[in-house]
Parts: structure tokens; C-alpha cells; sequence
């Protein structure tokens, strides 16, 4: 009995020396999941070509169904070549449009410029307005503004004076004209030296005044 005892030990102190790193083989260890990413540089992904279609957020949908992709706001069918997405012709977008929303599958118009801009000033829809003494402007709904100008008589002078705030000149004086360079009022005759007394045309005040001589009133030269 003490024999078969004593050949055990011996065996048990053996084995151990028998067993060596090569025969211990990797698969009888599983890798853990570090030693696995180092070995695998490229991930392996389900594939669901002709099975289904993956939005941008990974979510799967199965085939025939519609779906948003988060690339697109229009709606889209998924098939075995991949969605297809609906390609609607969206109106035009008003050129006077301040906000533009894209919620929609078309984007859509939420604010339309309601006001007219001149000379760096802004003006309401259908408000009149004077930039300028000579000016009337309007603002139109097509957001333009639309300007008439003063069409100003000619003056009945020679020497018009432009008031403040006034768009065409006026003749403080009353109509006149040039005998020479002599201002004279219109309507009457003007002796304009002791020899010639002139009056200004009938309506043509711009014209120069007509004169006629008359007897010299001056001392005779001896």
C-alpha cells in the first residue's frame, strides 16, 4: 500500500516538467478583447445590401418602407439597390425673402421683405415720401420705389433765388430782365442812361430788353 502511494508522488513532481509552453495552444485561451482589436485593424459591419436600408443614426429599415434619412428632408423608399428618395420640383423661392425654413422636404418662405430701402433708409409698403424738395417717391409692394420729379417752369426773371425746402426757384422781385447789365422790372419803361430807355419783352424774360434811343438830355460837348 505504501508503494502505490510513493509512485504518485513521483508521478505528480514528473507531469508538471512534461508540460511546456508550446503545447499549450492560443485557442485553448480565448483572446481578450484588446488582443482582438489589435489583431483586426478593420471593423467588419453587418452588411444589409438587398436586405434593408441604414439611415444616418445606424437605424435599419426593412425593405418597401419609407423612411427620412437625416441627409434629406424628402421622403424615401427603401429597395434592394438602396433608397429612393423623392426629387419633387419645389417652387421658387421669392427673391425678396428674408427667412427660409427647411423642415419641409422643399424649402419654404417664412418671411418676405415688406419694406423699400432708398438712399440707405428704409420705408413701409405704399409709404410716400420727398428724398428731395423735388422729389415724390413711393414705395411700391414690389418693394421698389417708384420717383416723380418736379418739372419746373422757367422763371420769369433773371436772378430766380431757391428758398429752403422749395423745390423750384422763384422771382422775389417780380419778372425783370438785362438791359445790358442792368436789372429792370418788366412791365414799365426804364431810362437806363440819358439816352436809351428799355422795357423787357412780353413773356420772354430771358431775352435781352429792347431799347430804343430818345434825346439826349446830357450837356453838349462845347
Amino acid at each position: 500500500m505504501a508503494l502505490h502511494i510513493h509512485e504518485a508522488w513521483i508521478l505528480l513532481f514528473v507531469l508538471p516538467g512534461l508540460v511546456t509552453p508550446a503545447a499549450i495552444s492560443h485557442e485553448d485561451y480565448p483572446a481578450d478583447e484588446g488582443d482582438q482589436t489589435s489583431s483586426n485593424d478593420n471593423l467588419i459591419f453587418d452588411d444589409y445590401r438587398g436586405k434593408g436600408c441604414v439611415d444616418d443614426s445606424g437605424f435599419v429599415y426593412k425593405l418597401g418602407e419609407r423612411f427620412f434619412p437625416g441627409h434629406s428632408n424628402c421622403p424615401c423608399v427603401c429597395t434592394e439597390d438602396g433608397p429612393v428618395c423623392d426629387q419633387p420640383e419645389c417652387p421658387k423661392i421669392h427673391p425678396k425673402c428674408t427667412k427660409v425654413e427647411h423642415n419641409g422636404c422643399c424649402p419654404e418662405c417664412k418671411e418676405v421683405k415688406n419694406f423699400c430701402e432708398y438712399h440707405g433708409k428704409n420705408y413701409k409698403i405704399l409709404e410716400e415720401f420727398k428724398p428731395s424738395p423735388c422729389e415724390w417717391c413711393r414705395c411700391e409692394p414690389s418693394n421698389e420705389v417708384h420717383c416723380v420729379v418736379a418739372d419746373c417752369a422757367v422763371p420769369e426773371c433773371v436772378n430766380p433765388v431757391y428758398e429752403p425746402e422749395q423745390c423750384c426757384p422763384v422771382c422775389k422781385n417780380g419778372p425783370n430782365c438785362f438791359a445790358g447789365t442792368t436789372i429792370i422790372p418788366a412791365g414799365i419803361e426804364v431810362k437806363v442812361d440819358d439816352c436809351n430807355i428799355c422795357h423787357c419783352h412780353n413773356g420772354d424774360w430771358w431775352k435781352p430788353a429792347q431799347c430804343s434811343k430818345r434825346e439826349c438830355q446830357g450837356k453838349q460837348a462845347l
